[in-house]
């Protein structure tokens, strides 16, 4: 898919700072309309207007929560819409903290917003934007949903954050399949650690006062977002903006391959050896 909007709108939810502002400004310079999904009304005003200032584009801004079913529904309506062409999944929360000891309602919310929400989100794009013949997906993991059983420290406790961009990851890389040979790109971004304020809250609350960044520091929310406009350009489905050795991710899919070796009806040697050690 080109990235010159042409008068099609884009939506970009997680918008008021970090990666997803920096999707808008990028995408409003190359012309395309915004519609701008954040919590934080005060952030998504200024993001507004500093952009129809600084570049003509016409920007939406909707004040949602998409751990909320109401306000999930409301904007699902609105990516629903004829005028849409691009849905960047960009809204996330953490839930950091070990497993037995988080919040049980956090816990629920990341799966909400990191899960449900673009499921929900992209369901609501994709038909639409086959009949027109014409569209895209991103959705934002983390290279987090790769790190499996890596300890913490310098990696957070993340359990259930780490699952969701699972998630992402296997739900993106399948749905491209799914549409191979439609008009319709599907893309999964994995950054690793970026220069946000991610780190500064679990995601319970807005995370309030001016932007600023959290003390880990990490990649440029810009740097993310070159990466993945340019691998969208090119039809590439997972994108690691870090990543100097994309056959990496090739050797990942071979991988996989091998592991469904174990799809036979055939049980492995070890597991009844196993079996017969207790007869």
């Amino acid at each position: 898919m080109g990235q010159d909007g042409t008068a099609g709108s884009a939506v970009v939810t997680g918008a008021s700072s970090g990666i997803g502002a920096e999707y808008a400004v990028r995408l409003a310079r190359r012309g395309w309309n915004l519609v701008l999904v954040a919590r934080r009304a005060e952030r998504l005003e200024s993001l507004t207007r500093r952009l129809r200032t600084e570049t003509g584009a016409a920007v939406e801004p909707v004040v949602a929560d998409l751990a909320r079913s109401s306000d999930l529904a409301r904007v699902a309506e609105r990516v629903a819409a004829d005028d849409v062409a691009l849905l960047v999944n960009n809204a996330g929360i953490n839930g950091y903290g070990p497993f037995a000891e988080v919040d049980p309602a956090l816990l629920t919310k990341v799966i909400d917003v990191n899960v449900v929400a673009p499921t929900v989100l992209t369901r609501a794009a994709v038909p639409g934007m086959v009949a027109r013949g014409r569209g895209a997906v991103v959705n934002v993991a983390s290279l987090l949903a790769f790190a499996g059983a890596l300890p913490p420290g310098p990696l957070p406790q993340r359990a259930v954050y780490g699952g969701t961009k699972g998630y992402m990851v296997t739900f993106t890389r399948t749905l491209a399949a799914e549409l191979a040979g439609t008009p319709v790109g599907v893309q999964v971004v994995c950054p690793g650690l970026t220069a946000t304020e991610f780190h500064l809250g679990t995601g319970a609350a807005p995370v309030e006062g001016e932007a600023r960044v959290h003390a880990e520091g990490g990649m440029a929310p810009a740097d993310v977002v070159t990466a993945s406009l340019a691998a969208l350009e090119t039809g590439e489905v997972v994108c690691v903006p870090g990543l100097s050795e994309p056959a990496a991710v090739a050797r990942l899919a071979e991988a996989e391959l091998a592991v469904r070796d174990g799809s036979g009806t055939a049980l492995a040697p070890r597991y009844r050896a196993a079996e017969r050690a207790h007869d």
